[in-house]
């Protein structure tokens, strides 16, 4: 076959296929001494479908020599396609929380002279969490918070009345965002994978945020430029309590915002 035949025929450009000759990917099966024409055996299609494959999963040109002489098999391939598959529906999750997140940041900006007062000082009771702690990155802390969430959940699921009250704190430090992620609870002994963490009684500035926590930034800056506006400062975690939480579209979802406070 003539190579613009086989470039259609495999559905790629002549000069994909001159490239790949010239690093020795895929060699012509004939090349005319005297005219240099380059022609394929149309059972080369074979490797080329390998070759394109395994590039589109994001193997490099080496890396895909190496793979094209252990010659992979379709059942092999199916199965880097998979993992590759789960790589790229995180990737874009990932993007699309950090749109959401400069998104949010945006509204900030466009809010800064606005400054709502529907804000109450509340004493809160000492808590016992049934919970899982990690130190996050801030950037990324979306897509582990729901996993922490549903990991607890899954432990005392058993437990009546368990999951009635999912609670989260926040405190950053010096390695990321130090984060504490579970259910109230009486109980005094945790279930495997799980940790009891005791949170004190505080005096704290409370409101509520409606909506997605995609959004939820701009609620806790509208906050906190409240509590330093009206003489107080941050006293510890700040906490966040799941009011309505299980609606899978999050615009129904309420959370009411705690920050333990102080007079400065």
């Amino acid at each position: 076959m003539k190579i613009g035949d086989f470039a259609r025929l495999g559905q790629v450009s002549v000069r994909m296929l001159r490239h790949y000759d010239a690093i020795g990917l895929l060699r012509p099966a004939h090349v005319d001494v005297g005219t240099g024409y380059r022609s394929y055996d149309p059972e080369q299609l074979h490797a080329l479908n390998r070759l394109v494959a395994l590039k589109d999963l994001g193997f490099t040109l080496e890396q895909v020599r190496e793979l094209l002489v252990d010659d992979v098999g379709p059942r092999e391939l199916r199965g880097m396609l998979r993992l590759r598959q789960v790589e790229l529906e995180a990737e874009e999750r990932a993007v699309r929380t950090r749109l959401a997140a400069v998104e949010s940041r945006l509204r900030m900006i466009e809010k800064e002279n606005h400054m709502p007062t529907d804000y109450v000082i509340k004493s809160q009771p000492a808590l016992r969490l049934i919970a899982r702690t990690a130190t996050l990155d801030p950037d990324r802390m979306g897509e582990h918070i729901g996993p922490m969430f549903d990991a607890v959940a899954d432990a005392i699921a058993h437990a009546p009345g368990a999951l009635e009250t999912p609670v989260a704190t926040y405190a950053p430090s010096d390695d990321g965002m130090d984060v504490v992620v579970g259910y109230a609870t009486s109980l005094s002994q945790a279930p495997q994978g799980t940790e009891l963490v005791d949170l004190p009684a505080v005096q704290a500035v409370c409101g509520v945020h409606l909506g997605p926590m995609t959004t939820i930034h701009e609620s806790w800056q509208e906050m906190h430029r409240w509590i330093v506006d009206n003489g107080y400062e941050p006293a510890g975690s700040c906490r966040e309590l799941y009011v309505r939480a299980e609606a899978e579209d999050q615009a129904d979802w309420v959370t009411e915002l705690q920050q333990p406070v102080s007079r400065s």
